[in-house]
């Protein structure tokens, strides 16, 4: 499967269409999902570069997706934006905590949503060139995109993995939320710190006792330590 090739998960006709039609006309190439429970199964089969991934959905909601794609590491690394039409801050939050790697709130611009499908998949395609890196127990590969805290092997999502990757490349100085989220999500918006915020949490947690080595510095943003 190509790498520039994005998965649409979305019952909405209409706006999957739309999103097929501005993805095509970008040069990607598409699958298509009008349910989780099947857009789940083509994940697993095609192996996608990433997905774009509705919250309302039938048979298997987009949270139940994003729950199953993390636990199989043969999918955890797909970046997955999700799409909800509600805007809510509890709908954000829970799906960047069920292993989503950024949202978009409906009616979104074209526009905006590109250039976030640009900035992760530009991401993933440089991963292979960065040295390997380790830090106390952590040991970073992103070559083979694996991470291990001491011998045992943690599944990050790709957004994970490079937030990680980030704060160790450079450790024992302070990352804020801003530079964060222009050096990991390749953009930079008002309102979305949250985010941020949501995936250090994450992180932290399943680092376990080795999250420690992430410092939070208030009012300021995050540092790993040295």
């Amino acid at each position: 499967m190509s790498k520039d090739t994005i998965l649409v998960v979305e019952d909405e006709e209409d706006i999957r269409q739309l999103l097929v039609f501005h993805l095509e006309r970008e040069g990607y190439a598409t699958l298509e999902a009008a349910d989780g429970k099947t857009g789940l199964a083509l994940a697993r089969s095609r192996e996608p570069a990433l997905m774009l991934l509705d919250v309302m959905l039938p048979v298997m909601d987009g949270f139940a997706v994003c729950k199953e794609l993390e636990r199989d590491p043969k999918t955890a690394s797909i970046p997955v934006i999700m799409l909800t039409a509600r805007g809510e801050e509890v709908d954000r939050v829970l799906g960047l905590e069920l292993g989503a790697d950024d949202y978009v709130v409906k009616p979104f611009s074209a526009r905006e949503l590109l250039l976030r499908v640009r900035a992760i998949l530009r991401r993933q395609r440089s991963t292979g060139d960065r040295p390997s890196l380790a830090r106390g127990s952590i040991h970073l590969d992103p070559a083979g995109h694996r991470t291990r805290v001491a011998e045992r092997e943690v599944d990050l999502t790709a957004t994970e993995f490079r937030l990680l990757e980030d704060l160790m490349r450079n450790a024992g100085r302070v990352r804020t939320r801003e530079q964060l989220l222009n050096g990991v999500w390749g953009y930079q918006f008002e309102g979305y710190a949250r985010t941020v915020d949501t995936h250090v949490r994450r992180l932290r947690a399943k680092l376990g006792e080795a999250g420690d080595l992430i410092e939070t510095v208030r009012g300021v943003g995050y540092r790993c330590k040295e």
